[in-house]
């Protein structure tokens, strides 16, 4: 009988324990994890209901969710991708939602539903899953790995490291030949104090676009202001996308700020028609762009240089083009990061290059394998990371049961 360790007893270290015991059923598994709990990602995920997967359907498309492993995992996404999870959570009775978002969440509307899941199974297929079990050393003898934990050594002719963004499990990894590309936050807010935008916590602007200056990278979507600066979707995506860069700059830039997503030009002639349209009209009574909530509005005004009482008519040129330039072309200073330290990602890893992507095993030692955030690929918000985790799990699996 085949022994297969796997190291860590999170999302990927389960779906490849159960994938793998039910395409043979004569492999003998053991789930190796650290803490005196499993699951625990999985059970804070997307606000403890778990965002399982996101409803894209086409492989290359996916992909561009990934900062790091876009190229690859085109091949792996077209062996068992989104439908392929819909299916597989489908068939052990825990059917999916898609959210207006494109989210994706068990019906049943709570992560325990997920973990209730892998429990389940691996009670049936008879995986062990063994608690406060951290690993300390691994090493191969002829054509066995062997295990050590401080309760115990295990011998394996399997070795899978499914053990997440850990440091202690990267330097095990150097132990195997393998480089760690050295880790560096992903997702986090921009932490910016701007008269603009302080104490104004919960407002936020459906579809603008953010740029950080100096680079080319540039993200656009749903904008949120935060008691300690700028979050939502589109400063998420902007911080994964550039996470490298941004630790390079020590987190002090500048960030460009398109409230409307619409063009300079085209919002100034916007601001002149009301000239002429309202001229007896207060400008500060109401934001004529539904987008802007008459707060943040108010602000613009304020670093427009344009008095609360004023009225459309008695604005100057030099006032309707410096409103319309912080509605279009504001520039934030951000000093700082702010991480979501339950949801922490990651970028950086096991070096991709050192990976064969059609088994998930090692390039260097045969029968090793690496799946999950173990490995130097990371993803936007959404549920692309937990993709990744169940799309490694089962190719891996795959492997190891043949």
């Amino acid at each position: 009988m085949k022994k297969v360790i796997i190291v860590g007893g999170g999302a990927a270290g389960f779906f490849t324990a159960i994938n793998a015991k039910e395409a043979n059923p004569d492999l003998d598994i053991t789930i190796l994890e650290k803490g005196k709990e499993v699951l625990q990602k999985v059970k804070i995920s997307g606000g403890g209901r778990c965002n399982v997967t996101h409803a894209c359907f086409d492989p290359k498309e996916l992909t561009k969710f990934y900062p790091r492993g876009e190229k690859e995992l085109l091949g792996p996404f077209h062996q068992f991708m989104t439908g392929d999870t819909f299916e597989w959570f489908d068939n052990r009775n825990i059917p999916l939602k898609i959210e207006s978002d494109n989210r994706v969440f068990p019906e049943a509307n709570t992560s325990q539903a997920i973990i209730d899941c892998f429990q389940n199974a691996v009670d049936s297929l008879g995986i062990k899953v063994l608690k406060n079990h951290g690993v300390n050393s691994v090493s191969k003898q002829s054509d066995k790995w062997i295990v050590n934990t401080k309760e115990k050594q295990f011998e394996a002719d399997y070795l899978v490291v499914a053990a997440g963004s850990s440091k202690k499990v990267w330097d095990l990894c150097k132990t195997l030949d393998h480089n760690i590309i050295e880790p560096v936050p992903s997702l986090f807010t921009f932490n910016i104090k701007d008269k603009r935008i302080i104490n104004l916590g919960g407002i936020a602007v459906p579809n603008a676009e953010v740029k950080l200056i100096g680079t080319n990278l540039e993200n656009s979507g749903p904008l949120l202001i935060t008691h300690w600066g700028l979050s939502g979707p589109a400063i998420l995506k902007l911080s994964a996308f550039g996470a490298r860069v941004l630790a390079e700059k020590k987190y002090q830039y500048n960030v460009e700020v398109n409230w409307l997503g619409q063009d300079f030009n085209s919002v100034l002639e916007e601001l002149q028609s009301l000239k002429k349209s309202q001229p007896k009209k207060q400008v500060s009574l109401k934001s004529p762009f539904a987008d802007i909530p008459r707060r943040l509005w108010e602000r613009f005004i304020a670093a427009s240089e344009i008095k609360p009482n004023q009225n459309w008519a008695d604005l100057s040129n030099k006032q309707l083009e410096g409103l319309s330039n912080q509605l279009t072309k504001g520039i934030y200073n951000a000093n700082g990061r702010t991480t979501f330290k339950d949801e922490f990602v990651t970028a950086g890893g096991v070096d991709l290059k050192e990976i064969n992507f059609k088994r998930f095993e090692s390039k260097f030692h045969k029968n090793l394998f690496f799946v999950g955030e173990v490995l130097n690929i990371d993803a936007v918000t959404g549920g692309f990371n937990f993709q990744n985790a169940w799309t490694g799990g089962y190719i891996c699996a795959k492997s190891i049961a043949k």
